[in-house]
């Protein structure tokens, strides 16, 4: 029997995922606005490509691997102090890479900001997975979309400050906007109460198929299942972050940064068009196959987004240099890999629970980090190839491999991790009735 949320639940909830897509935003460009200034610090400094792609790999791995301890406070004392906390870091970040005239700073504006972006998005992510534990793909597909696409607005008002003031201006009032944004909306976030996550859990569709019981973070870590899907997070975020690191680079390389393009009505440079496009479906995939996955499931919907992300990165290797095919195929490999951050935090709530969901979405989370020690090396492997193709034949690789593992290994596992869990709580109750 399922039991409708009211009125003033639902309304709570939404506006509370609104909070969350909106600070989201406003962290967006610390990921996917980055490879906008690679090329303007290159000519303004001097420094080496690959030792500024150093500053990428910091910022990833400090906004990732401290989620977990950023989740813990987020379960302990509530959303709304972690979000301060993290617009306030990101505001920083920002502006001391305004300043930065060495690496060494440039580093740790880095770190300081991934720390900052870490907070939001564990926080956002976490509490939609708590406040919507019936539509946890949809809820948390929206919330990523916020990161996904979050940049879309400002892909060319960045490129224009770049161009006519210097980059050091658009990092420097970028960030004092984007950290203010942030400190607002954070005074207004709030988690739900046990009761509610009750009420509100009664209503999943029989499609997916949720843990019986919640697992404590250590707990969850001793599962085969956690590792599996950790592994699968890292196969699929490595080319897609290597994708938005690189972008950049990879068109002027490709001869076509500038070149023209013209689509729907709208004529831009390649790479402006690229980046545009990208997020705007790097955002769209993020809800989509979210609710495809509360409709057929998260590991079927697994498989058919990496397919496509691995054919798509594959094609974009062979067919690229042609500006129009670059746009083309960047959309869609944004489109097939940006999902991996509604799928994998949806799927961690349905088999661990929502008691801890904030941490453990948060340790699952780390796999992005560990996924983005790989990006220095793709422009390492460049250099020594001379091509980029190396690169991409591997992350499509990785890609196919994750889309068959979701099927055969996953699925299978996922399921036996429920049955211990509804044996488990049997055992309890037979223990507690002597």
């Amino acid at each position: 029997m399922t039991t409708a949320p009211t009125s003033s639940m639902n309304s709570t909830r939404w506006l509370q995922l609104a909070f969350g897509v909106i600070c989201m935003c406003m962290i967006a460009n610390m990921q996917y606005g980055w490879t906008f200034f690679v090329n303007p610090m290159q000519e303004r400094h001097g420094w080496d490509r690959a030792a500024i792609q150093v500053a990428f790999s910091i910022f990833i791995v400090t906004e990732t691997w401290l989620v977990p301890i950023e989740g813990w406070f987020v379960d302990k004392y509530g959303p709304r102090v972690v979000v301060l906390f993290g617009g306030f870091m990101c505001g920083l970040a920002w502006l001391l890479n305004s300043y930065a005239d060495s690496l060494a700073l440039l580093y740790v504006g880095a770190a300081i900001g991934g720390i900052g972006a870490g907070a939001v998005y564990g926080t956002c992510v976490g509490n939609s997975l708590k406040w919507f534990p019936d539509r946890r793909g949809l809820a948390a597909g929206i919330t990523a979309a916020g990161f996904g696409a979050g940049s879309a607005l400002t892909v060319i008002p960045i490129q224009n400050m770049i161009k006519n003031q210097g980059y050091e201006a658009a990092f420097f009032y970028f960030g004092i906007g984007q950290g203010i944004v942030i400190l607002f909306l954070g005074l207004f976030l709030v988690a739900p109460k046990k009761e509610q996550i009750a009420r509100l859990a009664a209503n999943v569709a029989a499609s997916v198929k949720q843990s019986a019981r919640d697992f404590a973070p250590k707990e969850m870590l001793t599962t085969p299942l956690f590792w599996v899907m950790y592994a699968m997070f890292v196969m699929m975020a490595a080319g897609g972050l290597m994708a938005t690191a690189q972008l950049g680079p990879i068109a002027k390389d490709f001869q076509i940064a500038d070149v023209p393009v013209s689509l729907i009505g709208i004529t831009l440079p390649a790479l402006t068009f690229a980046a545009a496009i990208d997020r705007v479906l790097n955002g769209l995939t993020r809800p989509f196959f979210g609710w495809v996955s509360d409709q057929i499931g998260r590991e079927n919907t697994m498989f058919v987004a990496f397919a496509i992300e691995g054919v798509g990165i594959y094609a974009l290797s062979v067919f690229g240099s042609n500006p129009v095919l670059f746009v083309i195929l960047t959309g869609l490999v944004f489109f097939a890999w940006g999902e991996i951050y509604s799928l994998f935090p949806a799927m961690c709530g349905d088999a661990f629970g929502s008691k801890f969901a904030t941490t453990n979405a948060g340790l699952l989370y780390t796999a992005k980090g560990t996924a983005a020690l790989i990006v220095p090396f793709t422009s390492i492997i460049t250099t020594m190839t001379g091509s980029w193709h190396a690169v991409f034949v591997a992350a499509a690789a990785l890609n196919i491999i994750a889309a068959v593992m979701a099927l055969a290994i996953l699925k299978p596992l996922s399921a036996a991790h429920r049955r211990r869990a509804v044996e488990h709580n049997a055992t309890v109750k037979v223990v507690a009735a002597e």
